[in-house]
């Protein structure tokens, strides 16, 4: 290769390294290289060199994004892994999927798609799992490590971009177990595809390399033309060349090749012919060189630029409407116009290990309908691709992606494969275009690729559907937005149940999925209104309480309300005589023990409620965490009510069966991030803070993959200040809270725990009395006339009566009184020992020895490891015992906390 030294050099070492890295056994040495330049500049040839330097000692997976293919998810993906998994027997496969073979064989295009009754896939869980397969497939083959070569990036689809995104984000040091080479064009920004352009510089960002390629020198460009034309081609012959060409490397070697195809004299008396040559290598020049082939080949040509990598002669004859020898004889007229080549079939590495029982793993099932070994046609280079795309009339370019629809799926390809096409042809009220992409949209949401799925459904919509089936479009639409767009979501629901059309199943379904993409957009009072309106219509039944469990789920979840005890009475009213003889009344049940908890009912009446909506102290089938009916939210206030009623045993059982619930199924966004929050608050509860803190942490960076804002930081963000705070280490508390925005203006959704009560014992700590003061009469008077009186949950309290104690003794003395008052109410010996304790700060020192010590008994009998230290440092400060002192510092370390200060 001309002027490419420095590239190839820098290629070679990252492969040595590769290679050495692999063979040492340690870390990975892997990383990126990228090469960055217009088209033509010889980024194809330059990845083909690498290849040709790596395949004797590495495993290369190579694949070519494609400018018609943008929207087919995961094709990338595919391109890269199919091959290499097909060397490996089926066992071997499902040991490189791990448990995530049901998620992620179909997004390989591997395995046919789970039922379309089943959750869709998370997006976040198969872009993890996809990484976590790499990552796999890298250990099994060290002896020759993985090269992954990725050609015309720019058009790389979304969801293969955002798994390169997410492999390459998690190594160390800028060092992954594989090599990725990414060669792409220069990113401009697409409305059609705003992430890509900023994704591929985020891979530029961790990249070990990343090389602009320019254009050939005169110098070069006269190398060129003498080794193909030979050596007299003179210096005026050579620099109008390179005038001609700008340098670009395709267009060089294509005028080269019509110079010599037309015996042209390489001196000075031919260079004026230059200009017109090269104006046939581009553009309206290249269309019109193809029309000169004739209409066959054109016709053959404008097929294979719909049809993209799927042009086998087969389907190109179905296509065209040609005869198998007609397709073969344009082939050979478009080969040696050197407009198409065969497809690339690079020589396969034998690093892979051949199948252990002699049977391929890749696309297990039998071969579709049609299909054939040979394989497809491509166009020499893309810029042809894109010139012969944009060539065909309009009006033939529709009809021709209408007849490869119905070409695909006679060869056997699935809606998903079908629906490419079907996007691009013209709304005709075909309502069996309109099921193909609702079939399509199926298939996307079951790979977790919910945008192609919108794309599909907004498509059938402009069909448009029959009005009886136009709800339900919109009703399917609504849900393929609920992960990615909660506004959309919100927009298509409210219209699809404005409609004639869906059956009172739908209507209660599309109304509960409404108001979760409300509650995810921080619109709960809209929410809550949503599903009573939507329950007054619904006959009394199995339904009507569904809705009835949202409604009163949403209105407690709220920040603030009008009536929380008119609210409270209600509910308890509803489900006094319920059993839980069936779901929708032990959803109810479990809304009522949540709530019961908050106002600081009986600990007993709420572990009750708890047990009762619950079988056999686990989620009954249909309730469990990844129920798509229900949702994950009944579980989990069950589990937070058993936390706060001092039974962090069960709470602990039921978040840990969120983990693996939601790790086996793949949702390892918000969802997983939750059930690590949860068992943070676990392991606080329980005085384990190092543990608390380890879960919170992960809890948070799994969030943070997601977005910023969610519901999940807040209440992660809220645990961990308190937990820091109990650690002793205030300035990390306090890092946090900035880092999140913990503070106000708050969410319109509850915080776990209450959030003003630990930003006003993180003020405190920061010794900003007056500030602490404010925030937690707040959130007295915010929560106090909502009947909420649980301090634990809201230990406003205890912290305010400290605060005011200085400069208000009998205040403070008032409102511990009271909080005790509601701390025997509640029953738990937590919630009295820590009544207790503060009640000692205003009692003389006999009667502050006899409330101590019966705190530290009330604390020894509870789960609450971390109180119990506290209240003994208090009770041997108190004595001064050194003996009981000693103990109390102990038990604190133990716990993970620094010994406390006095009156701390």
């Amino acid at each position: 290769m001309l002027e490419r030294d420095p590239e190839l050099t820098a290629a070679a070492h990252a492969v040595d390294a590769l290679v050495a890295g692999a063979a040492a056994g340690g870390p990975g040495r892997g990383g990126i290289l990228v090469f960055r330049g217009d088209a033509g500049i010889g980024k194809t040839t330059l990845l083909a060199a690498i290849h040709r330097i790596a395949r004797e000692r590495c495993t290369v997976l190579t694949a070519r994004g494609g400018e018609t293919l943008v929207s087919v998810p995961f094709h990338l993906t595919r391109q890269l892994l199919q091959p290499a998994l097909d060397a490996f027997g089926p066992e071997d496969v499902r040991g490189l999927f791990g448990d995530h073979h049901d998620l992620l064989a179909p997004a390989l295009g591997i395995a046919a798609p789970l039922s379309p009754s089943a959750a869709p896939a998370d997006p976040q869980g198969v872009r993890d799992g996809l990484a976590g397969l790499l990552g796999r497939l890298a250990e099994r083959l060290p002896d020759r490590p993985l090269l992954l070569l990725v050609d015309d990036a720019q058009w790389a689809d979304a969801e293969s971009l955002a798994w390169l995104d997410a492999f390459t984000r998690d190594g160390q040091d800028r060092r992954l177990p594989v090599l990725v080479v990414l060669a792409h064009r220069p990113p401009a920004q697409n409305p059609d595809r705003p992430g890509a352009a900023a994704t591929l510089a985020a891979l530029a960002d961790r990249a070990v390399l990343t090389f602009g390629l320019h254009a050939l020198t005169p110098a070069a460009t006269a190398a060129l033309a003498r080794d193909m034309l030979g050596g007299h081609a003179d210096e005026p012959f050579c620099r109008e060349l390179w005038t001609v060409t700008s340098g670009n490397p395709y267009e060089t070697v294509e005028l080269l090749a019509k110079a010599r195809d037309r015996m042209l004299e390489p001196v000075a008396g031919s260079a004026a012919l230059l200009r017109d040559l090269g104006a046939g290598a581009r553009g309206g020049g290249l269309v019109a060189r193809l029309e000169e082939l004739g209409t066959g080949p054109t016709r053959l040509a404008w097929a294979i630029a719909v049809l993209g990598t799927d042009s086998t002669p087969h389907l190109l004859t179905a296509l065209t409407g040609m005869k198998p020898a007609e397709v073969a004889d344009d082939t050979a007229l478009l080969r040696r116009a050197r407009i198409i080549t065969p497809s690339p079939t690079p020589p396969a590495s034998p690093a892979v290990p051949p199948a252990t029982d002699g049977a391929p793993a890749g696309r297990p099932g039998p071969t579709p309908v049609g299909s054939t070994p040979e394989a497809p046609l491509e166009f020499a280079h893309p810029l042809i691709a894109t010139a012969v795309y944009g060539s065909v009339p309009t009006a033939v370019r529709t009809a021709l992606h209408g007849r490869a629809a119905w070409a695909l799926e006679g060869a056997g390809h699935g809606p998903a494969a079908v629906s490419r096409h079907l996007l691009e042809v013209h709304p005709d009220e075909d309502e069996e275009v309109v099921g193909r992409l609702r079939a399509a949209a199926a298939e996307h949401l079951a790979v977790g690729a919910p945008d192609a799925a919108r794309r599909c459904l907004e498509r059938a919509l402009t069909e448009p559907p029959r009005p009886e089936t136009y709800a339900r479009v919109l009703y399917e639409l609504g849900c393929a937005s609920l992960l990615t767009s909660p506004a959309a979501t919100v927009r298509h629901l409210r219209s699809a149940l404005d409609l004639p059309g869906l059956d009172d199943q739908l209507r209660i379904d599309a109304t509960y999925r409404l108001a979760q993409a409300l509650a995810h957009n921080n619109q709960l009072q809209d929410a809550a209104r949503a599903v009573a309106a939507e329950a007054l219509r619904t006959p009394p039944g199995t339904g009507r309480r569904r809705l009835q469990a949202a409604h009163f789920m949403f209105e407690g979840f709220q920040a603030a309300e009008e009536d929380g005890p008119g609210r409270s009475g209600r509910l308890a009213e509803l489900t006094a005589a319920f059993t839980g003889a069936d779901n929708s009344e032990r959803a109810l049940i479990g809304v009522r023990g949540f709530d019961a908890m908050l106002r600081g009912e009986p600990a007993a009446e709420v572990v009750r409620l708890c047990d009762r909506a619950l079988v056999d102290g686990v989620p009954a089938r249909g309730l469990g965490w990844t129920d798509v009916t229900w949702g994950f939210e009944i579980p989990a206030l069950t589990g937070i009510a058993y936390v706060f009623a001092d039974r962090p045993d069960r709470g602990e059982a039921l978040f840990t069966e969120a983990v693996r619930a939601f790790e086996i199924s793949g949702w390892s966004g918000a969802h997983l991030a939750f059930a690590h929050t949860l068992l943070g608050l676990v392991h606080r509860r329980r005085g384990q803070l190092v543990r608390a803190q380890r879960h919170l942490e992960e809890g948070l960076r799994l969030a943070d993959r997601v977005g910023g804002g969610l519901p999940v930081h807040w209440d992660t963000a809220c645990l961990l200040v308190d937990t820091l705070l109990a650690r002793g280490r205030t300035a990390e508390a306090r890092a946090v809270a900035d880092r999140y925005a913990f503070g106000p203006p708050w969410p319109g959704a509850i915080v776990l725990p209450d959030g003003p009560s630990v930003l006003g014992r993180l003020l405190l700590a920061e010794g900003r009395r007056e500030e602490a003061v404010d925030t937690l009469e707040a959130a007295a008077e915010a929560l106090t006339g909502r009947g909420r009186h649980h301090v634990v949950w809201a230990p406003w309290p205890f912290d305010l009566a400290r605060a005011v104690a200085p400069t208000d003794p009998d205040r403070a003395a008032r409102i511990a009184a009271e909080a005790h008052a509601h701390a025997e109410r509640l029953g738990t010996p937590t919630a009295l020992g820590e009544a207790l304790r503060c009640l000692a700060l205003f009692a003389d020192p006999p009667e502050s020895v006899r409330l101590l010590t019966r705190a530290v008994a009330h604390l020894a009998e509870s789960p609450s490891r971390y109180e119990e230290a506290r209240a003994r440092l208090d009770l041997a400060r108190a004595t001064g015992s050194p003996d009981a002192l000693a103990h109390a510092t102990a038990l604190a370390a133990t716990c993970g906390a620094d010994p406390a200060p006095p009156g701390r």
